[in-house]
């Protein structure tokens, strides 16, 4: 008789201590990457802003968080066959975590694109948008959605080295999965 972990597959999950410090990591590297670019293009005409400015990116902040899971929510969603029936959402308090969940299994290349879809949403596209109007603040705030999303990014690349014919679970309660295999 299967234990309730063997139905569920092979567990990989991620120490979150060290996700965080790959985010800083990230961090440095994106803004090496984007900033050498924002200031060669616009050297001339930055503009920090006034006050108001940096509260509506404080603002940006907080509500990228949100968005973060929701953008996680609704791609795992997409692919899940009892849709939004399938995501829950919470809170890792030890690391003040926010997370979502999604409880059916799916392809890896599926599960890959919720994974990734924050960085590219919150992170690479404003990032890129940045560097054509000039944004030191939209700037900024794709480069701290990329380090935001460094777990997501991290596990996406742990499932690169998994057969793709393979179903991934989301783990409910920690950062990772079940791989179970084909």
């Amino acid at each position: 008789m299967q234990t309730k972990e063997e139905k569920q597959g092979r567990k990989v999950s991620i120490d979150l201590v060290k996700a965080n410090i790959f985010a800083l990591v990230i961090m440095v590297v994106s803004s090496v990457v984007l900033f050498v670019p924002f200031v060669f293009i616009w050297r001339g005409n930055m503009s920090m802003g006034g006050p108001f400015t940096w509260g509506l990116f404080l603002l940006a902040i907080v509500l990228g968080i949100v968005a973060h899971e929701l953008i996680h929510g609704l791609t795992w969603a997409i692919f899940a066959k009892r849709g939004w029936k399938s995501i829950s959402f919470g809170i890792i308090w030890n690391y003040l975590t926010p997370y979502c969940h999604c409880d059916e299994p799916m392809r890896i290349r599926h599960y890959q694109t919720a994974c990734l879809m924050p960085c590219l949403v919150l992170g690479v596209i404003p990032s890129i948008i940045a560097l054509f109007i000039g944004s030191i603040q939209l700037l900024l705030l794709g480069i701290i959605f990329i380090a935001a999303a460094a777990g997501d990014i991290w596990m996406a690349w742990l499932l690169m080295k998994e057969n793709p014919q393979s179903l991934v679970l989301d783990h409910p309660s920690e950062a990772g999965y079940y791989i179970m295999e084909s």
